[in-house]
């Protein structure tokens, strides 16, 4: 798959657990671009306007690499976390669904941020309870940098600041309670996809400029080795920029939200598959790059 040029970090150092912005070329941390030093990403983000136009002339390739790098969480943390279900037509096939004569608009749901998003490398938690079936949802991530609020599709690419490479961890044996309060309450959102360490991003943010369609970039996952999940943007039901057209109508998206924008065909729950611990899961996608995480025990 073909690599990003770069992508912003955030990185610790030592045995700090203060991070600091830099960007990832190749295997390599560089240090942060001119205006970055003592921000965060989601600060830079914050002021995105402002530092975009250096960023496009920025050489990375020529900044100081920074020894014994780690890379952290992109994003410390996000304000939202906007997810799209069931956004890929071969998705829908694998779950036994007619194929709809005509669109909606797009399912959502929210994961908590700052118990769900972790980052390249770190651990994913498998729930302690018995019967846990944990899946795997490789997901293209579109991060806002202009914030807005009924954003139309045409102007979409003029608020997303970049893409990142998602895993929307779920939880199947909870999508549904066992003893609902009552029948409209039958359905546990949150205990289906917001455990906590239920969304790795990384492995950084991929500048929107680096990724001239959206619609068109290989998405693939593996676990342990195999390949589970294999296709492409362009299999999308509701277009990237029409996903956060509409969530803007729902809310506002201010600098820094992250929108998750559905998976492929191939997770596990179709297959009777579910995550174990000690699997290594591992997220590629074109243009944005590649997260690799391992479940442990909670």
């Amino acid at each position: 798959m073909q690599s990003p040029d770069w992508s912003l970090v955030q990185y610790r150092t030592n045995d700090s657990e203060k991070t600091a912005v830099g960007a990832l070329v190749g295997e390599k941390v560089v240090e942060g671009p001119p205006g970055t030093a003592g921000l965060t990403l989601l600060e830079v983000l914050q002021r995105w306007d402002v530092l975009a136009p250096a960023l496009r002339e920025w050489t990375p390739s020529a900044a100081p690499a920074v020894a014994d790098a780690r890379l952290a969480p992109p994003l410390t943390y996000p304000g939202k976390v906007v997810c799209a279900g069931a956004n890929y037509w071969d998705h829908i096939a694998e779950m036994g669904i007619e194929r709809p004569a005509a669109l909606g608009e797009p399912f959502f749901f929210l994961k908590p941020p700052r118990t769900t998003v972790t980052g390249p490398g770190d651990p994913v938690p498998l729930p302690g309870y018995p019967g846990a079936r944990v899946d795997w949802e490789a997901e293209l991530a579109v991060v806002i940098g202009r914030p807005g609020r009924d954003i139309a599709p045409d102007q979409v690419p003029d608020h997303v600041a970049g893409y990142l490479a998602a895993n929307d961890i779920s939880a199947r044996d909870r999508l549904k309670a066992a003893l609902p309060v009552a029948e409209p309450f039958t359905f546990d959102w949150l205990g289906h996809k917001g455990q906590d360490g239920f969304c790795p991003l990384g492995p950084g943010l991929v500048p929107g400029w680096q990724v001239p369609d959206p619609q068109d970039l290989r998405i693939r996952l593996t676990v342990n080795g195999v390949v589970k999940q294999d296709s492409s943007t362009a299999q999308m039901m509701i277009p990237v920029h029409e996903v956060v057209a509409a969530a803007s109508r729902l809310t506002r998206l201010e600098a820094g939200d992250v929108i998750l924008t559905g998976t492929p065909a191939g997770c596990g729950v179709p297959r009777g598959e579910f995550l174990a611990v000690g699997d290594e899961v591992v997220v590629e996608i074109e243009r944005i790059g590649r997260l690799h995480n391992t479940v442990v025990a909670s």
